[in-house]
């Protein structure tokens, strides 16, 4: 917690070709070493294939996948009495955008296809359809969530 005063949100300014602020805080992400002109070139190819394989606009598979994966609880570990619980909370939409952000961006990291424009327009269009590893994770998340209930009384 910052000792003198909130930290200032600083305004992303929205993607070149789709006006849209989401998606450049998920080409943000995605970056890596401050190659932005690299992370674009990734999404837009990635964009390319899905409009190919779908049919649809890319946007709006990826804004659905996002939903789709955007978790709504998650557990955090607190430390009652000597011994340590897993606690389910409830996410605000942003920190749940970049939970979603992050399980994305490395699930698509971990599959099998050649290209990272291959791989991530793969684990997009698995999100859109409900699928896939990044789905898996928010299940699973949710399960854990749904077994510790009882313990949402310690949350302060």
């Amino acid at each position: 917690m910052p000792r003198k005063r909130k930290a200032v949100v600083r305004e992303v300014l929205p993607d070149p070709v789709y006006n849209d602020v989401v998606l450049t805080k998920f080409m943000n992400c995605l970056m890596v070493k401050g190659k932005k002109s690299l992370a674009e070139k990734i999404v837009y190819g990635a964009f390319d294939i899905i409009k190919e394989k779908t049919k649809q606009e890319p946007l709006e598979v990826f804004k659905t996948a996002l939903e789709n994966v955007r978790p709504l609880v998650k557990v955090v570990s607190r430390r009652v009495g000597g011994s340590n619980y897993q606690i389910p909370t409830e996410v605000t939409e942003k920190a749940g955008r970049a939970i979603a952000f992050r399980w994305i961006i490395t699930n698509s990291r971990n599959r099998s296809e050649k290209t990272m424009m291959e791989k991530l327009a793969a684990e997009l269009i698995a999100a859109y359809k409900k699928e896939g590893a990044s789905i898996k994770k928010r299940e699973d998340t949710h399960k854990m969530a749904e077994a510790n209930k009882a313990f949402a009384h310690l949350r302060w």
